[in-house]
């Protein structure tokens, strides 16, 4: 006789730091991945790109060489291991290499049993001062997903898709009852006395309402620290990791500079509660929506 699935299950988001050495970032992750299990945590999310310090901060061709092969580059074949050995579901976001001159912005997906589930490649790719992502990242070419976990249905996003609203409606509408969004964000320096507020506040705003749009929960794991791997002023990374409930509440939130691990138990049955309370997936209108696949209505 199988036993029922419980509904209730641990969320763990990582926030870390980054230093230079790859291998010293692999084996500190899969560290922090291990006190998360005991932790309680079933399902473990990594910051955006953890195995190296955020290279995009400029354009240098001898950074591909952090890219790696998914899933058998050691840091999916790492974690599967890790995934076996302590039940957990792991997401992990790495620097991929598809091919010679072709390169993603990846998330592997790790069922409980260490089984590889497969990978979401990041859809948004930006181009802004010190996030000069378009010269590394072909845009993902495997659309919005979701992965029936041993713990819940997950879908995943990376970072810069988190501000997009038809990214997590996509993700939610393939069965995600929890999204994750793998992080790297920061202030520039010279700006957040000016604009630091307003940034981060608008960068949780818009994810915290993907929860309540969709009734699910949202997860979201960033990197900590100031980051000057060209020297300058660098990035500094803003923390502040965080889970959503259904109706947008925070249930989990991190520091601003402190490595640490959340942990957040969720009720996914509150993902049917919610979505037959606020019906906003019923009542969209799908017959109206077309002009969404056009650049700008005229």
């Amino acid at each position: 006789m199988t036993t029922p699935r419980s509904s209730k299950v641990k969320i763990g988001l990582i926030q870390t730091h980054a230093t230079a050495d790859p291998a010293e970032n692999l084996s500190r992750q899969l560290a922090l991945v291990e006190k998360a299990a005991a932790a309680g945590a079933n399902i473990i999310c990594t910051q955006e790109l953890f195995r190296s310090q955020y290279f995009c901060q400029s354009e240098n061709h001898d950074y591909f060489k952090l890219a790696e092969e998914i899933p058998n580059g050691p840091s999916t074949v790492a974690l599967q291991a890790s995934a076996k050995k302590l039940g957990v579901v792991i997401v992990a976001s790495l620097f991929e290499k598809r091919t010679a001159g072709l390169y993603h912005n990846t998330a592997s997906i790790i069922d409980a049993d260490g089984s590889y589930l497969g990978m979401y490649r990041k859809m948004h790719i930006p181009d802004d001062p010190l996030f000069y992502e378009k010269f590394y990242f072909t845009p993902g070419d495997l659309g919005f997903r979701t992965w029936n976990t041993k713990f819940g249905r997950i879908g995943v996003l990376i970072c810069w898709d988190q501000w997009y609203p038809e990214a997590a409606r996509l993700t939610a509408m393939s069965g995600a009852q929890i999204l994750f969004y793998p992080t790297a964000i920061g202030w520039h320096p010279s700006e957040k006395a000016q604009y630091g507020t307003n940034q981060h506040l608008a960068w949780e705003t818009i994810q915290r309402s993907h929860a309540v749009a969709n009734g699910c929960y949202v997860a979201v794991a960033n990197r900590i620290g100031l980051e000057q791997p060209i020297g300058g002023d660098g990035i500094e990374f803003w923390g502040q990791s965080f889970i959503a409930g259904t109706s947008g509440q925070i249930l989990a939130k991190g520091s601003v500079d402190k490595e640490e691990i959340l942990v957040a138990e969720v009720d996914l049955e509150t993902v049917d509660t919610t979505r037959t309370h606020w019906p906003f997936l019923r009542d969209r209108r799908i017959d109206a929506y077309g002009d969404l696949t056009k650049r700008l209505i005229d």
